[in-house]
């Protein structure tokens, strides 16, 4: 079994990788397999990292701040993404460049210190914290995780929605 840390590091690290690697660069083909990936990722990170989410209580109010933190970064980071239709297909492409790769680098690398810093820095406060307002360590490892998958989601739908919107466009290769 993986510590709680192992587990928050293991999260971060797919997060980072997957996002740097389909959303940087330019025409960035958006397609199912690009919308879907991000759902069908959560639906196994989710029960194979959360094994028991906190259903009540200021656990539960831990695990909804981190969920409504996700929302807010990945709407965030899919205002930083250019949704266009190809010139040449004119199918729905974006494109990302390095404010996209900084903020989730950002944010990605706060969650990992903070993580790390609840482990090895600040243990002491965050364990007094938790006490005090009787949150499990878990709780904020799941509202940490929840965040992740939550901001993926998001990025995901506000791509979705933005390439939905975009005017129909006719492949240059049919204009001719």
């Amino acid at each position: 079994m993986l510590s709680e840390l192992t587990e928050a590091m293991i999260v971060n690290g797919v997060v980072l990788a997957t996002v740097l690697a389909t959303d940087v660069g330019p025409a960035r083909k958006i397609g199912r397999l690009r919308l879907l990936r991000p759902v069908i990722a959560a639906a196994v990170i989710i029960p194979f990292f959360v094994s028991r989410p906190v259903w009540h209580g200021n656990g539960l109010a831990v695990e909804i701040a981190g969920v409504a933190a996700g929302l807010l970064g990945g709407l965030a980071a899919a205002a930083l993404m250019h949704v266009y239709r190809s010139p040449t297909t004119g199918a729905p492409v974006s494109r990302a460049g390095w404010p996209y790769a900084i903020f989730w680098t950002v944010v990605v690398g706060a969650r990992a210190a903070f993580s790390y810093g609840a482990a090895h820095w600040f243990t002491a406060p965050v364990v007094a914290w938790c006490i005090a307002h009787q949150v499990s360590l878990a709780a904020i490892t799941d509202g940490l995780i929840f965040m992740a998958v939550v901001m993926i989601l998001a990025r995901t739908g506000g791509l979705a929605v933005r390439a939905s919107r975009l005017p129909g466009g006719v492949p240059a290769t049919q204009n001719a």
